[in-house]
């Protein structure tokens, strides 16, 4: 069983896998349309992190919501390791984010990602993200898609 828990932005589990983002993402674009934020330069709290660990409790996914004190939110490093996609990991680990960011106040989330991340934008679009202009500190880039999402308390917790 998988587990998701939340975790420190300077965690070396968390320093390998965004070096493993890192290498990806520069193989795919020119170092002006990579976006690598350092996440432990931030506020911890202005940082929802999160990782997730195989049964075996190795590190092999982790993301993050930047929230902007505004009630909005990016949506930065999210990473599933190559081996063990396909497990809808990625689907539960925004979710988990979500629910986070929502307990602290923030109503909506907003995201860049490459045009040549294909599984990554298909990961978005099946949880509800819509694409949309570019968002500050950005500006418009034919390498990047935009794209954002309402977050809405679940009814049926409410109800409970």
């Amino acid at each position: 069983m998988y587990s998701i828990s939340s975790a420190s932005a300077r965690h070396p589990d968390i320093l390998n896998l965004i070096a493993a983002l890192d290498r990806y993402q520069s193989e795919l674009y020119p170092a002006e349309s990579n976006h690598l934020l350092d996440l432990s330069e931030l506020a911890q709290e202005t940082l929802i992190l999160m990782i997730i660990r195989d049964p075996q409790l190795n590190a092999v996914g982790c993301g993050a919501v930047v929230l902007n004190g505004d009630g909005t939110g990016e949506m930065k490093r999210v990473y599933i390791d190559p081996a063990h996609r396909g497990q809808h990991l990625g689907e539960k680990l925004l979710a988990a984010l979500e629910d986070e960011a929502l307990s602290r106040n923030c109503h909506t989330l907003r995201l860049e990602t490459g045009i040549k991340q294909h599984a990554a934008v298909r990961l978005y679009e099946r949880c509800g993200y819509e694409t949309r202009p570019a968002f500050a500190p950005y500006a418009e880039d034919p390498l990047s898609l935009f794209m954002e999402k309402a977050l809405v308390a679940d009814v049926r917790l409410a109800a409970l």
